[in-house]
């Protein structure tokens, strides 16, 4: 993937308290583009039946799906890519795994300008960067801030997607600093509507 289809990258996640499938309908309803299935404490068979349903809306609407952590729930789902952490398994098993499948995507979290160089030269489609700033779902202390952000442009091709107590006030600056998406969790999973204000943050990410 040599561009992301959307400045806004949708985060499937149930800190919010919002059953998975529907809550990608209402990503989709609202143009999301591109969106990660995130369900860190879910059984795997429940992780499986959300990941089918939600790669079916998907397929339908035109959308991508990357699914968060897991290859083999990705595959098995017919989703387009995997997120994988810097604890998960290998960029290069990950492919392996994947690489006959339809799951084509394959996205790495990196927290530094040699972790990210790594998932480049290792062949990964894109990376997540941060956390960009302090809260968000980790209540996270400090965060990397745009100078890094800036650094990690500086070190790599592949699209960026930052991540990490972004909010939709702050995704101009985070945008202009380098990156090619910004994920966001919390500003939007508690928002009391999702949909709108999605399409305010679609609206300030136009391509």
């Amino acid at each position: 993937m040599t561009r992301l289809p959307s400045h806004f990258y949708a985060m499937i996640d149930p800190a919010g308290g919002h059953e998975p499938v529907s809550l990608a309908g209402t990503f989709l309803d609202a143009g999301a583009r591109i969106m990660q299935l995130r369900l860190k404490d879910a059984p795997g068979r429940d992780f499986l039946a959300a990941a089918c349903a939600i790669a079916e809306l998907c397929r339908r609407r035109g959308a991508i799906l990357i699914v968060n952590d897991r290859v083999d729930i990705a595959m098995l789902a017919g989703a387009h890519g995997v997120h994988l952490g810097q604890q998960d398994l290998p960029l290069e098993a990950a492919r392996r795994i994947a690489g006959a499948g339809e799951t084509q995507i394959i996205g790495i979290s990196t927290h530094t300008v040699e972790q990210a160089r790594a998932a480049e030269d290792g062949g990964a489609d894109y990376i997540g960067f941060g956390p960009m700033y302090s809260g968000g779902l980790k209540n996270i202390a400090a965060g990397m801030g745009l100078d890094k952000l800036r650094a990690i442009r500086a070190a790599v091709t592949i699209p960026i997607v930052a991540i990490g107590g972004i909010t939709q006030a702050r995704v101009p600056e985070t945008l202009a600093a380098g990156a090619d998406a910004v994920a966001i969790i919390t500003d939007v999973v508690n928002a009391p509507d999702i949909g709108a204000k999605v399409r305010s943050i679609l609206a300030l990410a136009r391509n």
